[in-house]
């Protein structure tokens, strides 16, 4: 079966979700600071919320298996239309190359962060001390990881497997052939089967129930992959991969149901209301609730990936310049976000402001500010065009000049 390249505005939407998910992301890391109880984090605010747990709950389900499901998606179609050569190229310029830099960059200051935070929690923060903090964290120890970017780490792994795998199964026609035409019947008969769902979230399940919590673990402490991880984002990546073969699956599977809004509703619910079982080892029936939260989680999972590109289909019909520069942008967004975050979490943690006004503000604060520094240093430099394959002029500059020349 050939590949069939989709539509423009197909494309179009996919820059919607692939911006959605990660700016998802800085909403997800803004809000850990108000968790009613302490996880971890660099700094814990006075005013805490239950519904910031349930967010976080929730939004930790989907956002990154949606970016992973996109990302086997245009992988395939790069491989399609560029050959394996230079997708590999692209891989190792757009991915790894962000990846070393960044976590020289960034970690440092994420560092900082956390000591500034446990300074905040037991009195006055000294800055100074907590970049020196940040510095001494150079140690030849936990080399690449200890940052957010264990995705893109991930994203080179699974990458590089896939086509490692492609190449197996093309190194003989006929087992090509038979294992090609086989699986893009498998996946055609997937996408047309209305308990899709359902079919997807046993071996989600399974990924999920090999985690170390409940939910979907964050492997930012080793490069040796977290195998559960892995096999969940992979599968992702690959489902999101054969979609791509054909044209008409990724609308199958995107279109839009009441059915589809009850499972999500349902499972939500579920999910929060056994989520209290957790920390209850001894429970009778432990064993049994465990099973029927991950079931829940993966059915919330894969609702919620399916609605969130169905809402983004049916509303962004058309390419939109706004749009596409979100999604150029959100790259660089994700990749800088997280030191601006910790920082202003440390900054409010203290003020007597309601939660979510702070939250708002840190949100907004980190996206403005990201979105500046995206603009006039990063966008029509050698960054940009590392990032996003080009160098694009600032916008803000380009209409500077128009209103300047209107003037004159």
């Amino acid at each position: 079966m050939q590949s069939v390249r989709p539509s423009s505005s197909r494309l179009a939407y996919l820059d919607g979700v692939r911006a959605f998910a990660l700016i998802l992301g800085i909403i997800f890391h803004a809000s850990l600071s108000f968790m009613p109880i302490f996880i971890g984090w660099a700094v814990m605010d006075i005013n805490t919320s239950d519904n910031i747990g349930a967010f976080v709950v929730v939004s930790h389900s989907f956002r990154m298996e949606l970016f992973f499901l996109i990302a086997g998606y245009l992988s395939c179609l790069s491989v399609s239309k560029h050959g394996v050569k230079h997708f590999f190229k692209l891989r190792l310029i757009r991915i790894g190359i962000p990846f070393i830099v960044g976590w020289i960059l960034l970690r440092p200051l994420i560092i900082s962060g956390w000591a500034m935070g446990g300074q905040s929690m037991s009195g006055d923060v000294d800055i100074w001390a907590g970049l020196l903090n940040g510095l001494d964290s150079f140690n030849g120890q936990d080399i690449l990881v200890g940052t957010h970017l264990w995705f893109l780490y991930y994203l080179l792994i699974i990458s590089g497997s896939a086509l490692s795998l492609r190449w197996l199964i093309s190194a003989n026609s006929r087992i090509n052939t038979t294992v090609v035409g086989r699986v893009d019947k498998l996946v055609n008969w997937l996408v047309n089967t209305p308990f899709i769902k359902v079919l997807l979230v046993l071996p989600i399940t399974a990924c999920l129930w090999f985690m170390n919590g409940w939910g979907v673990d964050t492997p930012d402490k080793s490069l040796w992959p977290m195998w559960p991880v892995f096999f969940l984002y992979g599968g992702f990546f690959s489902f999101g991969w054969l979609l791509a073969r054909t044209k008409e699956n990724l609308d199958k599977l995107t279109s839009f149901s009441g059915w589809l809004v009850v499972i999500c509703i349902v499972s939500i619910v579920t999910v929060l209301m056994l989520s209290r079982y957790e920390m209850q080892g001894a429970h009778d029936y432990y064993t049994w609730i465990k099973l029927g939260y991950l079931f829940s989680y993966a059915l919330m999972m894969c609702s919620l990936v399916s609605i969130t590109m169905a809402v983004f289909r049916a509303v962004m019909s058309k390419s939109a310049a706004f749009i596409r520069y979100l999604a150029d942008a959100s790259y660089w967004l994700y990749l800088i976000h997280l030191p601006i975050v910790v920082w202003l979490q440390i900054a409010v943690a203290e003020l007597p402001w309601h939660w979510s006004l702070k939250w708002g503000a840190i949100c907004t604060l980190t996206v403005i500010l990201s979105l500046l520094i995206y603009d006039l240093l990063v966008r029509a430099t050698f960054i940009g065009a590392l990032l996003n394959g080009k160098r694009q002029a600032s916008t803000i500059l380009q209409t500077q000049a128009i209103i300047f020349s209107k003037k004159s």
